[in-house]
């Protein structure tokens, strides 16, 4: 382990992948309970999993792996990547996004994600530099992937949408992952967002509650004050507006 080369401190490719990277990760953790029964999970991006010792590290834009926890210490070497005789399995899943014609995604990635045991392999090229498809979505099945045509991930309890919006500044069409229901998991400023939505909401209603109750009390004093006028008006011309 000593030898293993842990970061190769490239940078990312562009801008889009850096936020579409995230917009991976930070939500699962924002904003999912994970899936299910406490279970905990870890999501990175752009980090080395190494299969096997003595190969290089294979480097997925995205991965998420279930029933696993990091060790606290993430500065030591063998701590610093996706190790996984130290994690004891593969990841259930990883993402790449395409960004050129050069990265073996359909190719040697694919053979490489399979001979490891990982569950989903999921490809997303918004400008088809390797296909005619922007999402496709493999599922490990004997030795081999076979093309998965559903947007639900049901061993991870999630699923998968193409989401056109704004996210940082940005407007485009991101890779999301959703609930069991295909609802997108929030990131955290859109779940603050929702949040803050939700007591205005909750204010407006009240406010609302409040405005009518102060109407129908007006018309309440309003009609009584009729009914006060009118029976001054009997009693002035002698009749008793108890008797009537």
């Amino acid at each position: 382990e000593a030898k293993l080369i842990t970061e190769d401190d490239e940078p990312v490719d562009n801008v889009f992948s850096e936020k579409q990277q995230r917009l991976l990760t930070e939500p699962l953790y924002s904003s999912w309970p994970g899936p299910g029964d406490n279970r905990k999970f870890l999501a990175c991006a752009n980090v080395g999993v190494f299969n096997v010792a003595r190969n290089p590290a294979i480097v997925p834009d995205m991965l998420l792996s279930l029933d696993v926890e990091p060790h606290p210490d993430i500065w030591a070497k063998e701590h610093r990547s996706y190790l996984v005789w130290e994690f004891g399995k593969p990841p259930d899943a990883v993402v790449e996004v395409v960004s050129n014609k050069i990265g073996n995604e359909q190719t040697t990635k694919k053979v490489k994600y399979a001979v490891m045991r990982v569950g989903y392999y999921v490809i997303y090229d918004p400008e088809l530099q390797i296909s005619d498809e922007v999402l496709t979505i493999y599922r490990l099945d004997g030795l081999s992937y076979r093309r998965h045509d559903s947007l639900q991930l049901p061993e991870l309890k999630l699923g998968l949408t193409l989401w056109e919006g704004e996210f940082e500044g940005f407007h485009d069409t991101w890779l999301r992952w959703t609930d069991e229901q295909g609802n997108p998991i929030l990131t955290g400023k859109e779940s603050a967002e929702r949040e803050l939505a939700e007591k205005e909401r909750e204010r407006a209603e009240k406010e609302h509650e409040r405005a009518e109750k102060e109407r129908e009390r007006a018309e309440k004093e309003t009609a009584l004050q009729k009914a006060e006028k009118l029976a001054a008006q009997l009693r002035a011309l002698g009749i008793d507006p108890d008797a009537l």
